[in-house]
C-alpha cells in the first residue's frame, strides 16, 4: 500500500491513534502548547477581541477549532473571552470541527462541565459543513497529521507490512518534490483540499495555525513516532512497528511553504509566519501575566509564569514552533 495510506490507517483508522480519546501532557505520549499552559488560549482570547475592536470579526462571527482533540484550547480561549469581555460569550458562535464522534461526545462532555448551557457548542465532522459570513479559525499541530508520502531519490515509497521499500514512481510527489528542493523526506496530503475547503466555508476569515517546521523543506527524513514522551526516529533499525502501529503518534516537520502555496491557490492571502514566542508575546501574553499577577496570590503567578515560559522559551516550544496567520477578505 501506498505509505499516506498506511499513516492514515495508523492514525485515523477503526482502531488508529486518533480515533479515540487519549490522554495529552504528563499522563500522556507528548505535550502541547494546550496542555502546558492556559494562557496559550488565553492569549488566542485576547486576539479574537482585538479583531473584533478592528472591525474584522464580527460579533455574531464564528470562532471555530480544528482538530480539537478534549476540547480544552477552545473552552480556554471562551473562559479569558469570559474575563475579558464576558458580552461576548453570548454573541458569537463557538464550533468545533471533528469528525470522530467520541472525541464530540469528550468535548461536548467538557464544555458541559466547564460552562453549563453558558457557551453553545456546534460541531461539523468538515470544514465543508460549514457555512458562514464571518470567522476565526484556529488549529493547534494540525497540519503535521495530514498522512504524507516518503520519498527517496526520484521514488516514492510503499509498504508491504510494516517494512517500507522506495521503488514507485509517483508523479505528483515527485512534482512536490522538485518544487520544494526535496531529494527525500516527506511530501503532504491534502493541503490543496483542505485550504479550498476552508476558503469556501467562510466568506471572510481570519485564520492562526500554530506546528512545528520551517518555511523551507528539511533536507532529510524528519518523520517519528512519539510514544510516553519518548522520541523515536521512524528509521530507526531497532524499532518494531508493528508493536507502535496505532498505540503512539506518528508525526514530522511541516513544510510551511507548502501551506503557504495551498492557500495562495484557494485564493487565502498569506499574512505572516512568526516563531511562537514572537507570536504570543505580539498578542499581550505578557499582559495577561501582568492581569493575574494584580489578582492573584504570588505563589499562584508563579505558577502560571512558570508554565508561560514553556510556550515562550527558545529552548522548549517557543522557537521551534511556529505561527502562520493567513486572511481572506471581501472581494
Amino acid at each position: 500500500m501506498k505509505f499516506s495510506e498506511y499513516m492514515n490507517e495508523w492514525l485515523y483508522g477503526e482502531h488508529g491513534y486518533y480515533a479515540t480519546y487519549k490522554n495529552i501532557g504528563k499522563s500522556g505520549d507528548f505535550y502541547t502548547a494546550v496542555s502546558t499552559s492556559k494562557f496559550f488560549g488565553g492569549t488566542i482570547a485576547k486576539h479574537i477581541i482585538a479583531l473584533v475592536d478592528e472591525g474584522f470579526l464580527a460579533k455574531d462571527g464564528v470562532v471555530c477549532e480544528i482538530g480539537a482533540h478534549h476540547g480544552y484550547f477552545l473552552a480556554d480561549i471562551c473562559e479569558f473571552i469570559y474575563t475579558l469581555r464576558p458580552e461576548l460569550l453570548n454573541t458569537l458562535e463557538f464550533v468545533i470541527i471533528e469528525r470522530f464522534e467520541d472525541l464530540q461526545k469528550h468535548q461536548k462532555e467538557y464544555f458541559r462541565e466547564s460552562f453549563g448551557d453558558v457557551v453553545s457548542l456546534t460541531h461539523y465532522k468538515s470544514l465543508s459543513e460549514l457555512q458562514c459570513e464571518n470567522a476565526f479559525f484556529i488549529a493547534n499541530e494540525i497540519f503535521d497529521a495530514f498522512a504524507c508520502e516518503l520519498y527517496f531519490k526520484g521514488k516514492t515509497a510503499r509498504v508491504d507490512g510494516h517494512t517500507i521499500e522506495f521503488d514507485v514512481q509517483n508523479d505528483w510527489v515527485e512534482e512536490k518534490a522538485q518544487k520544494y528542493f526535496k531529494d527525500r523526506g516527506e511530501i503532504a496530503l491534502g493541503y490543496e483540499e483542505f485550504a479550498k475547503e476552508m476558503a469556501q466555508s467562510a466568506k471572510t476569515f481570519e485564520f492562526m495555525t500554530f506546528d512545528y517546521g520551517e518555511m523551507q523543506a528539511r533536507p532529510d527524513f524528519s518523520l517519528r513516532i512519539y510514544t510516553k514522551h519518548e522520541v523515536i526516529p521512524f528509521f530507526d533499525e531497532n524499532i518494531k512497528r508493528e508493536e507502535l502501529f496505532a498505540k503512539s503518534d506518528i508525526t514530522y516537520d511541516v513544510t510551511f511553504a507548502h501551506v503557504k502555496d495551498a492557500y495562495e491557490e484557494a485564493g487565502v492571502d498569506f499574512v505572516e509566519l512568526k516563531a511562537q514566542m514572537v507570536a504570543l508575546v505580539d498578542m499581550g501574553i505578557l499582559d495577561l501575566l501582568e492581569i493575574l499577577k494584580k489578582n492573584v496570590e504570588e505563589k499562584i503567578y508563579k505558577q502560571e509564569l512558570e508554565k508561560v515560559k514553556m510556550l515562550i522559551l527558545p529552548d522548549f516550544l517557543g522557537e521551534r514552533f511556529k505561527m502562520m496567520k493567513f486572511r481572506k477578505t471581501a472581494l
